[in-house]
Formats: structure tokens, C-alpha cells, sequence
């Protein structure tokens, strides 16, 4: 099964308008046409008993091409490179083609582009031709084309591989074309010869990287400390970079030790000037304080333990009579611990919803093509570094065991903490902001 290609459109723009397409058009069903089904006497020239593929001769752009795979499962028409270098069409007549393919592995091939080229089954007088977009693969395969679903659709064909046999509708006949078993089992015994050494080939060079590498690691790292007279505080750099870039780069990090934090006392946060999260609750909301819930006594161990950090780092502060109150919530993570987390769902039903717009991940990841190095900067706590209005302060209450705590800077869990964020390290990558 092969799964991808650009099908219903190239890019995610293009599949939503094809989606939506197809929630609105109509199809309208032809009414009028040939009666198709099959037979015994489909079966002449058949081999039985057997379970072969469908591979099929057909015309392309003039090209008597055998070794046709018809597969039903598979998305896309695939003409491989071999064939393509056959027909001697001129490569640059190719249109760019960024979504890959995915077989049944899951293993991706991206496709040197995609052609439109003219594709006729059977011939005179019950011939039939239709344009056809064929993705362009540079990969081993025994077949020189695989017609997928959408050639097979644009036939209105019928396939049988029982009876080895395609039918589709030509005017008011029925068009066949007949599959070659001869043919068929050849390229089975070929294309399992292509697997199998490919998968030795990949085996060897799993190997030989695994030989190559340190266990358990993509590549060789090292600390590096960037903080003179403390060698606690450490950073992590490949140890395989050249000695001028590393020199560079520790440079610059001592430089600018200040920017890093190892504890959440060290974290500054940004002005309100710059950066100031507000809730904006709507007018004539009820107020809701949430009954307070009972823990263990472990896990009240946990959240005191989390509650005198955040006060110590002067996240959090003691109050008396919140208009709006909380309750804590544990969620379990790996290794027997416990994520401490705050129930602000009534809260986030007060508050209208911030639709500024987030980015999109995948692009992010596609502007780094080209890119020599990638360098990963984790922001700590990087909601806790926006505060959070001073009239909104007691509405981001909770309670637990030992009192009534509200925080000073923006929580995690509220309803537009997200969009505050990306507000925040929009304007600070902005050329308009001034900072450096």
C-alpha cells in the first residue's frame, strides 16, 4: 500500500479546499451506460488455481510500457525513474512535488516531481485515454508503473485479479484488458530479490553506524562550563565540531552567561512594560470556588513540595477571600511521579478566547532546510516569566492543605496563556522591537 502523494493537493491548503470541494459538489451519477461483470468465460486463458497480482500492459505518451502494476491500494500513480529515463521526456518538464510517499513499512520516498502524461488502455476501436498524474520515484522496484486509485477511478474500471482482468466503460461497450501471469510471477520472484537485498543493505549500514557511534547516542557530546569559578553550570556541545566553531560558541555563551538560569530564584521574567497577561473575564460571569478535594498524605507531600518552590521563587503568594478558587490536580508522569497542575476550567468558560495566531510547526521545521547547525535554546519556565496583571492576581487561586495561594505571574493551564506566549516571542524577534 502506498499512501501520500498529491493526490488530493500538494500542500494543506490545497487538501482542505479539495475537502471542502467535496462536501459541496454534487455527482451526479450517470444514469446510462454498460452493463459490467464477470464470468467463466473470463476465465480462458487464466491459470487456476493461483493468486497472482494484476500487471497489465498500456500505452503511455506513445510507449508500449509492460510490467504495469494495478494496485488498488495505493494513492498515487507511480512511474519509476528507470522507465521515466526510457521515455526520454525531458526532466525538466517534471513540476515540484513536496509531499512524499509512505509504503507499508512507513518508510518515506520523496519523489523527484510529478508529470502529467497520456495513459491508454486496451486499443482500436475500444480504446480509452485519459490524462495522467504520475509521481516520479527514484527507487529499486521490479515494475516500471503502479496505476493507483485515481487512474483507476478516472477509468470508472473495474478490477478482478481472480479473473486477471480490468473492464471499464467505453461509450456504450465494455473495454478489458487482460493481466500477464507470466509476467506477474517474474516480477514477484524480482521485486522480492530487490527487498531482500535492500534490506541487507540498510542492515549493514544500521551496523556500521552503530559500530561508529558511542551506545545510546545519536553522536558524541560533552559538557562545556560557561559559568567561570562555578563548573556546576554546564552546557552541552557536540564534541565532533571543529575547534574554531566550538572556541566561537563558548565564547559567545560565557559572553552572555547572564540570559541562562539554573534555578527558578535566577529567572527575572520580562517587564509588564514589554509583556502583562490579562484574563479579561466577561462581564456577568458567576463566580465559582471549587470544593476543595482531599489528597494522601503523599501526595500532599508532593504539592507543598511544588507550592514552596513557586513561593519561593515569588511565583505564588498567599491570599484571603479569592473571588474565584481552584483546585489542584495530579497527573502521574513516568517514573512514579506526579505533575501538579491546577483545575482552571471554570475559570477559562469565563474568560473570551485570544485568536492570535500560533505558528505552524511543520513549517517552522521546513525553514531549517539548508541550515548547517541547529542549536535548541529551552526557555525555563517560560510562562513564569510573564506576569500576570495585579487585578487578575487573586482570580488564578487554589487551595490546598495549607492555605490559599494565588499566583503572581502567568500559569500554565489558563484558556490564552498560549497566545500571550507567542505574543511575547513575537515581538521579541521582531526587528521592530528594539531589543537586543
Amino acid at each position: 500500500m502506498i499512501s501520500g502523494g498529491s493526490t488530493d493537493g500538494d500542500s494543506h491548503r490545497a487538501r482542505r479546499a479539495h475537502y471542502r470541494s467535496l462536501e459541496t459538489y454534487d455527482v451526479e451519477v450517470c444514469k446510462t451506460g454498460p452493463l459490467i461483470h464477470f464470468g467463466p468465460q473470463d476465465l480462458a486463458g487464466v491459470s487456476t488455481p493461483h493468486d497472482d497480482a494484476l500487471v497489465i500492459r498500456a500505452t503511455i505518451a506513445n510507449y508500449n510500457v509492460g510490467r504495469v502494476f494495478v494496485d488498488t491500494g495505493s494513492s498515487v500513480n507511480v512511474l519509476y525513474k528507470e522507465a521515466f529515463a526510457q521515455m526520454q521526456i525531458d526532466r525538466h518538464e517534471l513540476r515540484p512535488m513536496s509531499t512524499a510517499l509512505f509504503g507499508f513499512s512507513g518508510h518515506e520516498e520523496q519523489p523527484l516531481g510529478q508529470i502529467n502524461l497520456p495513459l491508454s488502455l486496451l486499443g482500436e476501436p475500444l480504446r480509452r485515454t485519459r490524462s495522467v498524474t504520475f509521481a516520479v520515484v527514484d527507487a529499486p522496484s521490479s515494475y516500471n508503473v503502479i496505476l493507483g486509485r485515481p487512474t483507476l477511478s478516472a477509468f470508472q474500471a473495474v478490477v478482478s485479479t481472480f479473473y486477471q482482468k480490468i473492464k471499464f466503460p467505453v461509450a456504450y461497450q465494455v473495454g478489458m484488458v487482460s493481466g500477464d501471469q507470466g509476467t506477474t510471477r517474474s516480477c514477484y520472484v524480482d521485486v522480492v530479490q530487490v527487498g531482500h537485498k535492500r534490506a541487507r543493505t540498510i542492515q549493514n549500514e544500521v551496523q556500521t553506524l552503530h559500530e561508529a557511534s558511542p551506545p545510546g547516542h545519536a553522536c558524541p557530546k560533552e559538557e562545556v562550563p560557561i559559568v567561570p569559578g562555578k563548573p556546576e553550570r554546564v552546557t552541552q556541545m557536540a564534541s565532533d565540531l571543529p575547534p574554531e566553531l566550538k572556541k566561537a560558541l563558548v565564547e559567545s555563551l560565557t559572553h552572555n552567561r547572564d540570559v541562562f538560569a539554573w534555578a527558578p530564584q535566577e529567572v527575572n521574567g520580562v517587564s509588564p512594560d514589554l509583556m502583562e497577561h490579562r484574563l479579561n473575564i466577561l462581564p456577568g460571569s458567576r463566580l465559582v470556588r471549587q470544593k476543595k478535594r482531599n489528597f494522601s498524605p503523599a501526595q500532599n507531600l508532593v504539592i507543598w513540595e511544588e507550592v514552596d518552590k513557586l513561593k519561593d521563587a515569588g511565583h505564588t503568594r498567599e491570599v484571603q477571600f479569592p473571588p474565584w478558587l481552584a483546585n489542584v490536580v495530579l497527573v502521574p508522569k513516568p517514573g512514579n511521579k506526579w505533575r501538579v497542575c491546577i483545575d482552571f476550567r471554570d475559570l477559562n468558560k469565563a474568560c473570551p478566547k485570544d485568536c492570535y495566531p500560533l505558528p505552524r510547526i511543520d513549517q517552522l521545521i521546513d525553514s531549517t532546510t539548508g541550515c548547517e547547525f541547529i542549536c535548541m535554546l529551552d526557555a525555563y519556565q517560560g510562562y513564569h516569566q510573564i506576569p500576570l496583571a495585579v487585578e487578575d492576581q487573586e482570580k488564578v487561586s487554589f487551595i490546598t492543605v495549607d492555605g490559599t495561594f494565588c499566583y503572581t505571574v502567568m500559569p500554565f493551564g489558563l484558556k490564552n496563556a498560549g497566545a500571550t506566549y507567542q505574543r511575547l516571542m513575537d515581538k521579541i524577534s521582531s526587528n521592530k522591537s528594539g531589543i537586543t
